[in-house]
């Protein structure tokens, strides 16, 4: 994923910043064209936009995937009009001072790389997840299917931690538009079946703490791709700050950027995958205690979403 951010419709709604519909992100495009992120860009634009209200899962499962208990509920936004799948982007500025931030890994595996995996590739990424263990970092692992057969154990370490939680990175880890950093393309028949399918693969790994949270394959999305989704359940989630890891070499500079960007209520994307993102965990070690320095609190998305967050 490279160093971007999209330039996105945005409402405030109850202290929750939401990504409107019907709008193009990066350049050119229609309407209804992929919302690409923009390479460089950094700012969201305000425009009108759907509205969602945060939810809790009503069964009392508290994460609104199989086998979680009811000590809490998850918030997810409604789909908004049209039934398209809210976004979220970052918790709203407007709750004031507090300093929270949440850190979010990517956990990605594509479809086809069995062969370079059975090759001894490694796409997955113990010592990151030693690491948030040992700094005690909450955070949110955005796992995809595949990786959780590749790597069942890990899955389901992760996956009954108390101190991560689970959400769906599709089960392919291809592209939900065309034109998506050279990503293999779902058809539009195939989303909710491939997102579903990464649900089923978590339950099979044992992962219990599976929240209904979606992030679209290298951040790409219209609304094509929301209205698909949507039957499932799922709150799709962005992000405002771009850790630059993937494919990074210079752990420093990836640490820099991130520092550079984060504000109170950021949400921040990053990689847990060595073949492609080698540096993120020295650079989550440099970045943790620098921001708790400057008094941030470390939270999942799960706590950024809530319209009750401090």
């Amino acid at each position: 994923m490279s160093t971007f951010a999209r330039k996105s419709a945005i409402l405030t709604v109850l202290g929750i910043t939401l990504v409107g519909c019907g709008t193009q992100s990066g350049t050119g495009g229609t309407a209804d064209g992929p919302r690409t992120p923009s390479p460089g860009a950094s700012a969201t634009a305000a425009s009108p936009a759907r509205t969602g209200e945060p939810t809790g899962d009503p069964s009392g499962d508290p994460s609104g995937g199989p086998g979680a208990g009811p000590e809490r509920r998850v918030p997810t936004l409604a789909p908004g009009p049209g039934g398209l799948a809210a976004v979220f982007e970052r918790a709203a500025p407007s709750r004031g001072a507090a300093k929270t931030v949440a850190l979010t890994f990517d956990a990605d595996m594509t479809a086809d790389q069995g062969p370079r995996a059975a090759r001894g590739e490694r796409f997955d990424n113990p010592g990151l997840i030693a690491a948030l263990r040992e700094l005690k970092v909450p955070s949110t692992v955005f796992m995809t299917g595949r990786w959780a057969e590749e790597y069942p154990d890990q899955a389901r370490s992760i996956g009954i931690d108390p101190l991560f939680e689970t959400a769906n990175h599709s089960w392919s880890h291809y592209a939900y538009t065309g034109d998506c950093y050279g990503l293999p393309v779902v058809g539009r028949d195939e989303m909710r079946t491939d997102v579903e399918r990464a649900f089923r693969a978590f339950e099979k790994a044992g992962v219990r703490n599976t929240v209904p949270y979606f992030r679209f394959p290298g951040g790409c999305y219209d609304d094509a791709a929301l209205r698909a989704v949507a039957p499932t359940g799922v709150t799709a989630v962005q992000w405002d700050v771009v850790g630059g890891d993937a494919f990074a070499t210079d752990a420093d500079a990836v640490a820099e950027q991130v520092l550079a960007g984060v504000r109170p209520g950021s949400l921040v994307v990053l990689h847990c995958t060595r073949s492609a993102a080698p540096v993120t965990e020295a650079a989550v070690r440099r970045v943790v205690p620098e921001l708790r320095r400057r008094g941030f609190t470390f939270v999942k998305v799960s706590d950024l979403m809530r319209p009750d967050a401090p």
